[in-house]
């Protein structure tokens, strides 16, 4: 089917989330410090961090006890899951929901420091995308408003009628609030080639913002393309209901998302750059 509807996650897909997420990690960690009593660089947090980054595959992100994605996909997800197993290592925070709290509210203080890096080719193709006349929707896990003044200011061509859905919490395992006949259809996980661990299908919220756009758009999965740079987070849900997706390659992209998007095949594209959207819209 053609392409009548373009849906693109934002963090880590248009930007460069390494520059970004650079004053996120030191706020990150200089706040972890004061919490725990101790400088989390003396007590190993290097030493951690490069465990997971040269281990396998299977690290991953815990939302309520089931992985979400993996956890060295951008340095936000990078940094909580190393101060979870620092907690572990030395003995503190041993109380699961109250960590998790504290890693929360540490996170959002965090995400405040966060700079402004668009990748070099993000304006050309927002302004591509939005000459072709198609509905094009930002949803994204940041505040709507972060986002939204991050694009006034990168300033596309054509930027109101850029729409941005934010706080789309595509972590969470959880049905929407009315669910449907697409959804209930939709199963609980999927198994990917090369990953042990399951793949979770069901993120509610996700769904409910995707709906929404579908809804306004006169339009559906088969006929939407949905970019991203997770494949967990950002485009296995939308490839499961039947859109088209294309993975927005990182430098440290791992092996079984690769071969998630060669097992979609005309469905599934694959391409650091960004330009590579642009001739999917085309078929």
């Amino acid at each position: 089917m053609a392409i009548r509807c373009v849906v693109l996650d934002f963090d880590g897909t248009f930007t460069d989330v390494a520059e970004e997420g650079a004053p996120f990690v030191l706020h990150f960690r200089r706040r972890l410090s004061e919490e725990l009593g101790r400088d989390v660089m003396e007590a190993g947090w290097a030493e951690v961090e490069a465990g997971v980054v040269s281990s396998n595959e299977e690290h991953g992100w815990e939302v309520g006890g089931r992985v979400v994605a993996p956890a060295t996909a951008d340095p936000y997800l990078l940094a909580n899951f190393v101060a979870r197993r620092l907690c572990d290592r030395l003995g503190v925070m041993t109380d699961k929901a109250e960590r998790a709290a504290l890693l929360d509210k540490l996170y959002r203080e965090a995400y405040a420091q966060v700079g402004m890096a668009f990748k070099p080719e993000a304006k050309e193709v927002l302004e591509a995308l939005l000459e072709t006349g198609l509905p094009i929707h930002v949803v994204t896990n940041a505040h709507t408003a972060t986002v939204e003044a991050k694009l006034t200011k990168l300033a596309p061509r054509g930027r109101e009628r850029l729409r941005v859905s934010g706080d789309a919490r595509k972590f969470l395992i959880e049905p929407p609030t009315a669910s449907d006949a697409i959804f209930d259809a939709l199963p609980e996980t999927v198994q990917v080639d090369a990953l042990v661990r399951p793949i979770h299908l069901r993120r509610g919220r996700y769904y409910e913002a995707l709906r929404r756009i579908w809804n306004e758009t006169d339009t559906s999965p088969e006929t939407t393309l949905v970019a991203g740079d997770i494949f967990e987070l950002d485009l296995s849900m939308p490839a499961a209901l039947g859109a088209s997706v294309q993975f927005v390659a990182r430098t440290n992209t791992l092996e079984y998302e690769r071969r998630a998007i060669q097992a979609l095949g005309a469905r599934g594209g694959m391409d650091p750059s960004l330009r590579a959207i642009l001739p999917r819209l085309r078929g």
